[in-house]
């Protein structure tokens, strides 16, 4: 039986969507036929995402359109799931992506890291919880949550974001165990160093330098493309994936592949 990465007729709420890595999501999803909506705090940054996709996503693609989301607010989320199911039918699709890096490492007071937990974490249960009848009713439901290859390994000076994002793994597993009876898949993405926001004002902009101190973290050598990482998303919610959940997909360049001892031959180091 042919399998087919094709979203024709499918609808998916993004959340985060108005980051550098939610408009490559976005991006493959509308190419691939779905209606995306992008819900995001950032009512600037969302509806320009919307405008400048509209302009530019070749005929067959999907429509894309912006709701002003406050993903920690529960009134909010209801009416991004109402407003959507209004519009489009129903919901196929949520790719929980929203994020907040608030993290002092051990300096973080409780108030943050609760903020954090709530954005990073809840959040996306919460959207689940508020989407699950809509996902229910379709015929092709999948969620993606991001993870990150922080979830993973220890980073100097970061403990709120590592603990957030290896939470979501788990929770990950938890949704797919519990949700598969209602015919909803639910997997995760982990990226490696994708450009973003972030390091586009740290390298001031200079991709090339960003690729350069990414290249020994990476055996691709580079830091990812947004428009990649959201390519594994569209495979992943896509009929192509349907027996595939419960899982965490690294698209880190092979970040997670290495050891301390990087792409660099350690042992004949010992002969010097």
């Amino acid at each position: 039986m042919p399998v087919s990465t094709d979203l024709t007729g499918r609808t998916a709420v993004v959340t985060g969507g108005a980051t550098l890595i939610g408009r490559g999501v976005v991006a493959a999803l509308a190419e691939a036929g779905a209606n995306v909506v992008v819900a995001d705090i950032d009512e600037t940054g969302g509806q320009a995402v919307a405008d400048d996709l509209a302009a530019a996503l070749p005929t067959g693609s999907g429509a894309v359109t912006f709701t002003r989301t406050d993903v920690t607010d529960d009134a909010a989320l209801t009416a991004l799931v109402e407003g959507t199911v209004a519009a489009h039918g129903g919901i196929d699709i949520v790719v929980n992506l929203a994020a907040t890096y608030l993290d002092e490492g051990f300096a973080t007071p409780r108030a943050d890291w609760l903020t954090a937990l709530d954005v990073n974490l809840v959040s996306m249960v919460a959207l689940v919880q508020a989407a699950h009848g809509a996902l229910k009713d379709s015929e092709h439901a999948a969620i993606v949550n991001f993870t990150s290859i922080s979830s993973s390994v220890a980073q100097t000076g970061r403990w709120v974001y590592p603990a957030s994002k290896a939470a979501i793994a788990q929770l990950t597993r938890s949704m797919a165990m519990d949700l598969a009876a209602d015919g909803i898949r639910v997997n995760s993405v982990s990226p490696g160093w994708t450009w973003s926001a972030i390091m586009d004002g740290l390298s001031g902009g200079d991709r090339a330098k960003t690729d350069r101190v990414a290249a020994p973290f990476h055996l691709t050598g580079r830091v990812g493309d947004p428009r990649e990482i959201g390519a594994v998303v569209a495979f992943l919610v896509s009929d192509a994936a349907s027996v595939v959940t419960g899982a965490d997909w690294a698209a880190d360049g092979g970040y997670s592949a290495m050891g301390p001892e990087q792409a660099v031959p350690a042992i004949p180091l010992l002969a010097e």
